[in-house]
This record gives C-alpha cells, structure tokens and sequence, in this order.
C-alpha cells in the first residue's frame, strides 16, 4: 500500500514552533487538494482499477486493472477520478519514478484492450513506465490483437508490451510485488484496503483541523487585549481555559485515533511475526507515526504557548487587582489625611483634652489599620516585581507613593499625639493647680470661725493651715514666663489665658493664705479673754430641746458670739468683716465648679443623644442593614427609642445655649430651669414608654442589628445603658440644682433656685406617680377623666359600712387589706398590688382596680381611735368607711392634708356657685339652699355624747362663743363640725369659717385646753387626752411645739397640725368652762375624737 499525498505534507514537517502556527498549511497540501477515498467511495467499490501496494524493479509503483468487462460502460469522471486518488497514495519520490499499469484482459476482445488502452492514456495522470497488457486468450482475439497491435501502438502514446501469459508477466515484475489473480504471492483485499485508506485519510484530517483550530485559538490569544479591570481579566482568563481544556480534548481525541490507526496497521505483523510488510504499509505506519509525533509536538508547543499565555493573564489579572486595591486604599489614605488635617487639637480643659485624645486614639487605630493594608499592598507591589512581572514600571511607582503618605500620616499622627500629651500635660497641671486653689479655699471657708476664737482653736486652725501651704509646691505653678516657654507649642490664646487666670488664682489665695494667718496668728496670741454677757431668761423651767432645735440654738448662740467678736476691735483697727467677702469669694468658687459640672454633663448628654439617634435608630432605616434587624423590631422605632429624638432637639437647640448664658453667673440658672420646666415635662412621656422600651429590648437584645450597630460606633455598652441617659439626666437636675442652692444662699437667684428645684422634684413625683398610674388594671374608665394624680402610696385598709342602722364590720377589719391608694382631683382609686416579676422595667408593679370613690361624696376623721398613723375615709354619711394606716405618721399627715386641700377646694367652689345663685334675679330666699353644716336633731347630737363620754355642747351656746372668738374659727369650725355633723364636707359652709384667716392662723405660747384626744407617736412626742389642760412653751424647728401636759406635768413635743385640731386658746376656754360647766371638759363629740371633714354630698336641705 502506498502513502496517501496528503499525508506527505505532515511527515515533512518535523520541528513545528507555536509561534510558527500560521505555517500550519504545510503541513497538508491545500494547493489542488486530492481526492479522499470517502468521497469516491462508489467508484472505488467498482474495483475497475487497484494499487495493492507491489513495487516494480526500479521502485515503480504497480496499478493493476483487472478483468472489468463493462470498463467501457463507465463514466469518464469515474475513470478519471480512480485514477487521480490512485496515483496520489504512493509518495512522492515513488511518484516520480513513473507507475507501471498491469492491465488483465484475458477474457476480454482485443477492440476492448484497444478502446481500454485509450482511455487509459487519456485520462492517467501521472508518467506512466510501462504498460504491461495480458492479451485475450482465445485464438482470434490473440490473432487479432497480435496483428493490429503492431499498427495501433501509436495511438497509446505509452509504451505497451502484449503478454501471452501470466509467466511472461513475472519476467517484468516480481510475483512477489503482484496478487494471487496474477500469481503473485500477494494477499490483497479491495475492501480492507479502502477501510484503511479511509481511516488514515481521516486521521490526518482530523490532525489538519486541529491545527487549524489551534491556529485560529493561537490568533485569538494573540489579538486579544488585556482588560482594564480584575473583574473582565477574572473571566477572560476562565474563558480561555475553557477553550484550551477543549483543544486539549481534541488533541487527545487525536491521538487516541492515531494510536487506533498505528495498532490496525501492526495487526498483520502482530499475529505473524514474519510477515512482511510492502512499501506502502511501511509508508504508511511511517505516516502514522510521524503524525503521532507532530501531534505530540503540537501540544508540547500549544502546552508552552498556554502557559505563557495564561502567565501574562494570571500577571494582568494580579496587575488589576493591585491597581483596584491601590485605588481603594489611596482614597481611604485621602481620607485619613482628610480627617487629620481637620482633626483640631486644640483643648480647653483636661476632660475635652481626654476627649479629643480619645478621638485621636480611635483616628489613630483606623489610620493604622488603613497604613497596615497600605504597606502590606506595598510589599505585595514587591513581589510582584521580583517575580518579574511584566508591568513593573507601573508597579514601582505606586509601591513608592505607598509608602510616602503612610510616613505623611505617621508624621501626622506622632505629632498631634504629642501635641495633645503636651497640651493634656499642661492642662492637668493647671487643673492640678486650680484644684489645690479650690481646696484651699474651701478649707478657709470650712474653718469653723467659733472654734478659732480660743486660743489652742486659732493654733490648730493655724497648723492646718501651715500644712496646707506646705502642699504648694507640689501642686502649684511657680513661674509663669517658665510654663509659656516650656509649653510655647501648645499655648493658644485661650490656653494662654487659663494660665494667667490660674497664676492670678494662685496669687490670690496664696494672699488669702496670708490674710488668714496674721488674723489666727493674733489670735493664737495669749490675751485677756473678755466676759461674754448672756441674756436674761424666763424663769421657767427649762424644757428638754429637740436635736434640730439644740442645733440651731448652738448655731444662734455662736453666730452671735461671733458677731461680737467680729465687731470688737482688733489691734490693726480692722474688723473680722473681711471674712465675709472671703466667704462670698469661697462660695462663688464652688458654685462656677457646679456650673462646669452641670454645663460638661449637659454636652456630654447631647452627644450621647446624637450618638444614640445616628449609629441605631437611624440605622433602622438603612437598606444596608435591613437584613440584620429581626420581625419582631420591625417597625418599632418608637416604641424603642420613645421621644427620644424630641429631647435631643430641645437640649441641643434650647436648653443647652440658654444654660451656656449663665457660666459666669450659676447662681441665676435657676430662671432658667423655670423658664423651660414645661418644656422639661416631656421627660414624663420618656418614662412611661421606657418599659415597652425595655420589654422590646429584651426581646431583640442580641440580634445581629444590635451588635453590628454597637462594633461600628465603638462603644463597650450596649444600647440599653444609653436608653437609660434621659432618666438618669432629669434625676440629675434635682442634685445640681441642689448644690447650687447650698452654695447661693442670700444670692439673688436664691428663691429661683429653690422654686426650680422644688418644680423638678415636681416633674420627678410626676414621672414616677405615671409611672404607677399606667401599671393600673381594671378600671374601665378614662383615668385622664379624674384629674391630676396627687398623691400614691400603699397602706393597711380595713372596711365597714351600715345595714338599717346597725354598724356592720368586714371580716377583713381583722385581718388589713393591703391596698395602693391613688387620689387624684375627683377620685380616690383602691388597688390590689399584684407581684413583681421580670427584670429592670420589666420588675416594676402592676395594680389590680378594686374600687373607687367620688371626691365629691368624701368624707374623713383625721385621727382613729388608737393608733396615730390612722385616719378614716368615708361617704353617704358614714354608710362606707374605709379605716386607712400610713407607714408613718408622716405619711398620714401628708395625705389629710392633701385630701383636706381636695376638699376645700370642692368647698370653695361650692360657696362660689351658691353666691352666683344668690346674685342672679330669680332667686328667692325661700329657695334658696343652706350651707350651713349644723343640723338640729339632738337626738345625733346625744348619741355622740354618749359615744365620747362628755357633756354636749348646745348648737346655739357654741354658735355664740365662736362669735366671740373670731381668731379662733378653725378650732371653733372643728367642734362644730364634729358635734353636729361628725365631719367636715367642702360642700359645708362652716360659720364664721374665713379661708385666708384659716390659713394664716398661728398658735402662740400660752396655756390651752385639749379638744380632742393623742396618742404617742414617737419617744418624744406628748400623750394629750380631751379636756387636759396644755401650755405651749416654745416652738421648734419644722412646725414643731415643746407642750407640757399640766395634768400629767409630762413634756414633749407635738406637731403644729396636730395642735390646731386639740387645743383652743385659753382664755376662750376659761370663758367656756366659767359660763357653762357643761362646756368645761371636751369641745368635740366626734365620735372618733378627732377633727373631722365630710362632703358637701351629705348634706340634706
């Protein structure tokens, strides 16, 4: 068999070079491209014409014709084409040579060897050698051919020998190199040869398109331009390993046929090893072979190439990437640099010194993080370069400009570092300073002056003194030229100003220091001590003080021991005087220091407020963190952060310029808490939403949203603590203000500033009574209907009320019913207090609504029998009555008086509907409707004296005292009340009764008579029972009355109140127990012994 032509092209090209892969052409003939056996596949079938593959002597190629009867029947394209693909299989050197054409037509006529032998010559392509015709065997046709032989031969244009026989064949041509049909030894199979020409037609097709295909991948490659950013180079390099996996598919694909092919054509010498193999199957294998090896090379060389390729791709794409990140972390170094240079370092004091170092601390910790990534993308640029990357120019540079601004920013940050250290230095000496000043001074203004009047006082205030002085070095400044050359770098104009201020402090109490000295000197020296006079006192017998009243006796008695001592002349001829304006000095002093603590926690608030609004609750509404904020807090900004964002508006706007206003003159501040108090009232809305605050904080506490919200603004509290600011911030007014009023007594802001204070502890009461009000269970109407909440508090209830006209007592008397009171303008609630549970707000008490009464049909009896922290609540004329006990008697005191102002009030208004009544011109007497609280059964009236165990007073007889003792209507409205009606109603008008006398109504020393009985309610207080005899003696500190019982002859002290219920003046009772004997014991017949009120409800016409 013989190699196909387009075969050759492959074997002679042995060193193929990538970079050479558009010569790929060479490798195949493209110029007049032959025939494939699959494409005359038909016309080979026919078999008129084979190449079996022998070989002449001088290495002809044979082409045999055999016996092919219709030969003349075939088409010309046919005869045509055969013979063309045939004498492009043997290669090219055997081409050359020439063929020989052996053409059998034994059985055929000699006018079809002639016809045969033309078309032949007309059609063969190629040199044609020799023409070897085996002649018809038949004796005509063998005559005939002999005979026209000699006169045709011309006509062939090929040299054409006539055989008789087969013998005369071998004598031309080896047997060997023919097939058995001409007695040659050759096997030849026509089907197997086409197979295998096909097959090796087809693999050196499939080697020619995968050339091509490399080719036009290794044009691709070429003309490909790098992309300008990571993201396109990341995908064209995962394109191209997708199309170079596939042409590494092929190639294997390739070879595994070749392998095929190579091993199809060993099969004959595989099952015989001494087969012999002709030319062409040698040609062939070599073929083969040759195209395995230039397949090899291929991928060998496309291996190369890809390697390359994909370097240059994995380099740009490392390139991009540095270029993206360069361009990422120069825009945050601009930004750092950014920040710092308009980060000020200027100070005013060491906490906001602190502050602003902290601010640098947290620049700084995100500068290095931002210089970290810079120099670690610097050394990345490093490496790239020593791995020789193609772009190292560009890379360089960008490493060096790196490397530059985060030594800028280094420098930047070292240096306003050590500019704060170096301001905080001086600051803290200055605070040091002003301290030691401020100490001092209050040390001056701390000695008790009555103690330095002796003379071992003076010399110990003198050593304290001495000691205190020798602390200046170590705290004070010495030379002021010296501090603004050391700290020259850091001294701004109003840093510079601190320190001249502080000197002139120092300069001052040091000549404080001095005054206070030569004064304690004097008097440390020894002299005549003069004798003091005392004034005269009463002979009476001195009563046992109270400790407030001791207290103020001393301090009276001293005052004016030092006023003396002050104004008796002192050899310089000076007066102790002097000590006053060091006082007011003192005092200012501590007042400007409360004023800076109230003015840096006021700022420090509103930046947590900001703080709060911006990192969590306006994160609430950013798209970007949707996705972390749980179901459940969806939607519930308000509930969370309440008013929240109203405060900070008005702190920021308002309320901290205006406090601003006031720094040099604290002691005024006070007019301006009262200005805004209405304002500050929208802390109560804050309270009362804190707990759904806090239950939803629980709930969603350690959601991501959270923990992300509290990584980004740094802090190490969670945002429960800041929740917690505007309730500790309003608690801390009452403190300040507090202060403040200790050290402005006398100021004039004094009254503002306690009215203020008194407003906030106001708004405190308020809040936290709301907070009590809105834990209310039960009650099925509008609270907010029941007017203002005055008062709260939890008590011990007993219960009893009337059925026909017998009293009828609760089983609960005997057991208490703990109940939580709240009164309020037009209702009085009773509630159950239900069990704490839960944590922080969550812990606070719920009350369970049990029953409620009308302000208007109240009715109470200020004392109950036997206990002093008792009193009764009652209505429809004692049909209901509810025996209350406070914790304390303090307690009690507190809530009749404030249920006594409920009622007046009722009462007042009551009196003013009935003038308005009077006046209109409808009006008669005969309808009109009486006031008075006196009724005429004496029936009532001799049932209460039966009750109290004293004699009655007559209506008429006690009306005409009371009008003779026009100073003493209260007690004279109390004993009428109590005989006649068993209490006291805002809607009685009592005789004689005068609401701006009441109120102005004092008591005087003298003797009295008790109208009611009073126990004990505290070791020193004085048991009173009704009709003894009292004298009060003198009255103390906080309402109170030193009283001697001249019955018992026992002393102690009682509360006023509680004295303008029991006694009366004593005059009015000689008048009383002189006139009538049976006015001489008790004036009250109150069935309680005590001063009682009712409702106007009650009160029948």
């Amino acid at each position: 068999m013989a190699t196909c032509l387009c075969c050759r092209g492959v074997g002679q090209k042995k060193n193929l070079k990538y970079s050479q892969i558009d010569n790929t052409d060479k490798i195949l003939q493209t110029d007049d491209f032959p025939l494939c056996a699959a494409q005359i596949g038909t016309e080979l079938q026919k078999q008129f014409a084979t190449l079996p593959g022998g070989r002449g002597t001088d290495g002809s190629p044979i082409i045999i014709f055999p016996e092919f009867p219709t030969f003349s029947e075939l088409e010309e394209d046919e005869i045509k084409n055969v013979l063309n693909y045939l004498t492009t299989v043997p290669s090219i050197a055997a081409s050359g040579i020439g063929f020989i054409l052996v053409i059998d037509r034994r059985l055929d006529r000699w006018a079809a060897v002639r016809a045969t032998l033309l078309r032949i010559a007309g059609s063969f392509p190629a040199t044609v050698n020799l023409v070897l015709v085996l002649r018809p065997t038949t004796l005509l046709q063998r005559a005939l051919s002999d005979f026209l032989f000699k006169f045709n031969k011309d006509e062939f244009k090929m040299k054409v020998v006539m055989l008789s026989s087969v013998t005369e064949l071998h004598a031309y041509i080896d047997p060997g190199q023919l097939t058995t049909e001409l007695g040659g030894a050759q096997e030849y199979c026509h089907e197997s040869w086409i197979s295998h020409r096909t097959a090796i037609e087809a693999f050196a097709l499939m080697v020619k398109t995968t050339a091509h295909t490399l080719q036009n991948f290794g044009t691709e490659l070429a003309e490909t331009e790098l992309p300008n950013d990571a993201e396109a180079t990341t995908s064209l390099l995962h394109s191209h390993s997708l199309k170079k996996d596939k042409m590494k598919e092929d190639l294997r694909v390739s070879q595994s046929q070749g392998a095929s092919l190579l091993d199809y054509i060993n099969e004959p010498f595989q099952t015989d090893t001494e087969y012999l193999m002709t030319h062409d199957e040698l040609e062939n294998l070599a073929t083969v072979q040759r195209l395995l090896g230039q397949l090899d090379e291929t991928e060998t060389a496309f291996d190369d190439f890809w390697e390359r390729h994909r370097s240059k791709l994995e380099q740009c794409l490392q390139l991009r990437r540095f270029e993206q990140h360069f361009r990422e972390v120069r825009s945050q170094l601009d930004a750092t640099s950014e920040r710092l240079c308009g980060f000020s370092e200027v100070s005013v004091n060491p906490s906001h010194a602190e502050h602003v170092l902290r601010e640098l601390s947290s620049h700084e910790e995100k500068a290095c993080d931002v210089l970290d990534y810079a120099l670690s993308l610097a050394s990345e640029g490093d490496g790239l370069i020593e791995n020789a990357h193609y772009a190292e120019d560009s890379i360089r540079p960008k490493c060096c400009e790196l490397r530059a601004v985060c030594e800028v920013i280094s420098s930047t940050l070292r240096d306003k570092k050590s500019f704060l250290l170096t301001a905080m230095e001086l600051h803290h000496a200055l605070e040091k300073a002003s301290r030691w000043c401020e100490e001092g001074i209050y040390l001056l203004a701390s000695q008790p002056v009555d103690r330095c009047q002796s003379q071992d006082g003076a010399e110990a205030a003198l050593r304290e003194l001495e000691r205190y002085l020798e602390t200046a070095p170590l705290h004070t400044l010495i030379d002021c030229s010296a501090i603004c050359c050391q700290y020259e770098a850091v001294l701004t104009t109003q840093l510079r100003d601190q320190v001249e201020r502080v000197f002139q402090k120092q300069g001052s109490v040091q000549e404080m220091f001095e005054k206070r000295r030569v004064s304690l000197k004097k008097l440390a020296a020894k002299q005549t001590r003069p004798v003091q006079p005392v004034a005269p006192r009463p002979e009476v017998k001195s009563p046992q003080a109270s400790p407030n009243q001791q207290r103020k006796e001393r301090r009276y008695s001293a005052d004016n021991a030092l006023c003396r001592k002050m104004e008796s002349p002192i050899p310089n001829g000076g007066t102790r005087h002097a000590s006053l304006s060091e006082e007011d000095e003192n005092l200012a002093v501590l007042r400007r220091h409360v004023m800076n603590e109230l003015l840096e926690t006021e700022r420090a608030y509103v930046e947590e407020l900001l703080c709060v609004l911006e990192g969590y609750a306006a994160e609430m509404d950013n798209p970007s963190m949707a996705h972390l904020i749980p179901s459940m807090l969806l939607s519930k900004k308000d509930i969370l952060f309440g008013n929240m964002s109203e405060i900070y508006q008005f702190h920021k706007r308002t309320f901290l310029k205006e406090l601003e206003a006031y720094t040099n003159c604290p002691e005024l501040v006070g007019h301006c808490f009262l200005e805004r108090m209405k304002d500050l009232q929208i802390y109560e809305a804050y309270c009362q939403n804190k707990p759904r605050s806090e239950s939803l904080w629980r709930q969603c506490s350690d959601c991501a949203f959270f923990q992300e919200c509290q990584r980004k603004l740094e802090h190490k509290l969670g945002l429960d603590s800041y929740l917690l600011k505007p309730v500790q911030r309003i608690t801390k007014y009452q403190l300040l203000l507090k202060e403040l009023l200790k050290y402005s007594k006398g100021c004039d802001g004094c009254d503002d500033l306690q009215e203020a204070l008194s407003s906030i502890l106001g708004i405190l009461k308020a809040v936290n009574d709301s907070m009590h009000l809105i834990a209310i269970t039960g009650y099925e109407g509008n609270l907010s209907e029941l007017g203002r909440l005055l008062m709260q508090g939890s008590f011990s209830v007993w219960t009893e009320h009337k059925k026909g006209h017998a009293k009828v007592k609760d089983l609960a008397r005997f057991k208490p019913m703990q109940r939580h009171l709240f009164l309020h303008e037009k209702a009085l609630l009773f509630c159950k207090k239900r069990e704490e549970n839960g944590e922080g707000y969550e812990k606070a008490p719920s009350y369970s609504f049990k029953h409620s009464l009308n302000m208007s049909a109240v009715g109470i009896t200020e004392s109950a029998k036997g206990d002093s922290k008792k009193f009764e609540v009652w209505c429809n004329s004692r049909e209901e009555v509810f025996i209350v006990q406070a914790p304390t008697s303090e307690i009690k005191t507190l809530w009749v008086n404030e249920i006594r102002k409920v009622l007046t009030q009722q009462l007042k208004a009551c009196r003013d509907a009935s003038q308005q009544k009077s006046d209109s011109p409808n009006h008669t007497a005969n309808c009109s409707i009486s006031l008075s609280p006196f009724r005429s059964s004496s029936q009532k009236n001799q049932k209460k004296q039966e009750e109290k165990k004293a004699e009655a007073i007559p209506v008429s007889d006690s009306n005409s005292m009371l009008a003779k003792h026009k100073g003493w209507t209260k007690v004279s409205l109390l004993v009428d009340a109590s005989e006649e009606n068993d209490g006291y109603s805002s809607g009685e008008e009592p005789l004689n009764s005068d609401t701006e006398e009441d109120a102005g109504q004092k008591l005087i020393p003298g003797k009295y008579t008790a109208v009611a009985d009073s126990e004990k309610a505290g070791p020193q207080e004085l048991s009173v029972k009704s009709g003894d005899m009292v004298q009060l003696i003198r009255e103390g500190e906080e309402g109170q009355w030193f009283v001697r019982n001249l019955r018992s002859s026992k002393e102690g002290w009682m509360a006023h109140a509680n004295l303008l219920g029991l006694v009366s003046d004593s005059k009015s009772s000689q008048s009383i127990s002189s006139s009538d004997d049976s006015v001489s014991g008790n004036l009250s017949t109150s069935s309680s012994c005590s001063e009682t009120y009712t409702s106007f409800s009650d009160i029948k016409p």
